[in-house]
């Protein structure tokens, strides 16, 4: 199954986090390309399971995501953005 999905990575305490959505799975490495590796394998074991427990049709529903004939559309991502906010 071929699943799409949005992956942010960030810096945090000299290591690097991966996060996709909006799947909401999240994995690490030491480096930016090693953090989005990780996070793929985690992505294909969270469908892996999903699959196994006959729940992937209502995760992904859950998730925005779209069915169109046999595949799975994600949703549109209207804009991903860094903001600063005052408290």
């Amino acid at each position: 199954m071929r699943i799409e999905t949005t992956v942010t990575v960030w810096r945090e305490e000299g290591h690097f986090l991966a996060h996709a959505m909006p799947l909401d799975v999240m994995s690490s490495g030491p480096t930016p390309e090693a953090a989005r590796a990780a996070v793929a394998e985690a992505v294909r074991v969270f469908v892996e399971a999903a699959t196994e427990h006959g729940t992937l049709d209502q995760v992904l529903e859950e998730c925005g995501y779209k069915r169109q004939g046999e595949e799975w559309v994600s949703p549109e991502w209207v804009a991903t953005e860094r903001i600063a906010l005052s408290a």
